[in-house]
C-alpha cells in the first residue's frame, strides 16, 4: 500500500468535502430524524464509498487509454469551465434581482 498516496488523498478530498452540499444536507437529515444519525452516518458514507469507487474505476479505465498528462489537463480545463459557469451564473442571477 502506497501511505503517502493514502494520506494525501484522504487529505485533499476532507478538505474538499467540508461544508459541502453533501455534509450539509447529512447535518439537515440528522437533525430531522430522532435517533437516525448512525443511519445518515452509514447512509451518506456508504454513497460517498459508491462515487469514489466509480470515480476509480474511470481513472483506472481512461488511463488505459489516455496518457496522465491528458487526464490532468482535461480535469483542470473542466474544473476552471464549471467554475466560470457558476460565476456566470451568480453574475447573471443577481442581475436580475438588480432588475
Amino acid at each position: 500500500m502506497d501511505w503517502k498516496t493514502l494520506f494525501v488523498t484522504f487529505g485533499v478530498v476532507f478538505l474538499a468535502e467540508l461544508g459541502d452540499k453533501t455534509q450539509l444536507m447529512a447535518m439537515a437529515l440528522s437533525t430531522g430524524r430522532k435517533g437516525g444519525c448512525i443511519s445518515v452516518f452509514l447512509g451518506s458514507s456508504l454513497a460517498l464509498m459508491c462515487t469514489s469507487a466509480l470515480a476509480v474505476f474511470a481513472g483506472t479505465v481512461l488511463a488505459r487509454y489516455i496518457p496522465q498528462k491528458y487526464l490532468l489537463l482535461g480535469s483542470a480545463v473542466l474544473f476552471i469551465l464549471l467554475g466560470i459557469a457558476m460565476l456566470a451564473n451568480l453574475a447573471w442571477k443577481s442581475g436580475q434581482t438588480a432588475v
